[in-house]
């Protein structure tokens, strides 16, 4: 055992479960969040906070997300940790349920509107701190790569792919920003109006028109928002040319 592990295993009364509930409140305090850095906040080997994970990840209270380079676009995706939902109901968090069960009375006593406010006032906080984030960022692309930072810094595991689809008249570019976690899914999923919130901040963050392609409350693996970030007009295709055959009496002269 080495001395990071023993260090953990001296501490009286901390049995294998405590430990490793240390760790699941961990991946909820910090998640998305690498092994590495598990490792380096409570202490542990990078062989025993693998061990740790792949148990949580058998008992189905962790889950792996897959995440680009932010950065780069290149290399393999980094694996990030994030709470389930039978590991946010391990540890108690019924909040979301408790909030659930709120915005049904109060959509009862003050009607779709009511909730629909609340949902907006939720997201006006959010939307202050990426707008004041965002300033000077140029370019439309950049914007959404900032943007996906910032949502994975508040758990949502942001990252953006580009995508170009080809017409018949032009090649379209476009972005597609994706969350692979929402710490609201089970309230979006009551109420969707959350999900259509959203989507009206990201347009007014990034100053352009976009569409949800995709949600994790919608039974989506992720949520997906289209930026349509420009177009390029297609080359005119090369008029076909007929070669017309006279007869030596239609040969024009």
């Amino acid at each position: 055992m080495s001395g990071s592990e023993a260090a953990v295993a001296a501490v009286p009364g901390d049995t294998e479960e405590r430990t490793r509930d240390r760790v699941l409140n961990a991946v909820l305090e910090d998640g998305p969040v690498s092994a590495a850095e598990l490792g380096s906040k409570l202490g542990f080997t990078p062989a025993a906070v693998r061990r740790h994970l792949d148990a949580l990840s058998k008992a189905g209270l962790v889950e792996v997300k897959l995440v680009a380079n932010q950065k780069t676009g290149a290399g393999r995706p980094s694996r990030r940790y994030v709470l389930s939902h039978r590991g946010q109901a391990k540890l108690g968090n019924d909040y979301l349920e408790i909030a659930t069960d709120a915005l049904k009375v109060l959509g009862q006593a003050a009607g779709e509107d009511a909730i629909r406010k609340f949902a907006s006032d939720r997201f006006a906080t959010m939307e202050a701190r990426y707008a004041k984030a965002l300033a000077g960022v140029e370019g439309l692309e950049a914007r959404a790569e900032v943007l996906s930072e910032l949502l994975s810094a508040d758990g949502f595991v942001g990252y953006t792919r580009k995508v170009d689809t080809k017409v018949a008249t032009a090649l379209m570019h476009s972005v597609q920003l994706c969350q692979g976690h929402c710490p609201i899914q089970d309230l979006a999923r009551e109420f969707p109006v959350f999900c259509d919130t959203e989507t009206e901040m990201f347009a007014r963050l990034l100053g352009v028109d976009v569409r949800r392609l995709s949600t994790l409350a919608g039974g989506g693996h992720v949520c997906t928002t289209h930026i349509p970030v420009g177009r390029e007009k297609a080359p005119m295709r090369a008029e076909k040319r007929t070669r017309i055959q006279f007869t030596k009496q239609e040969r024009p002269r």
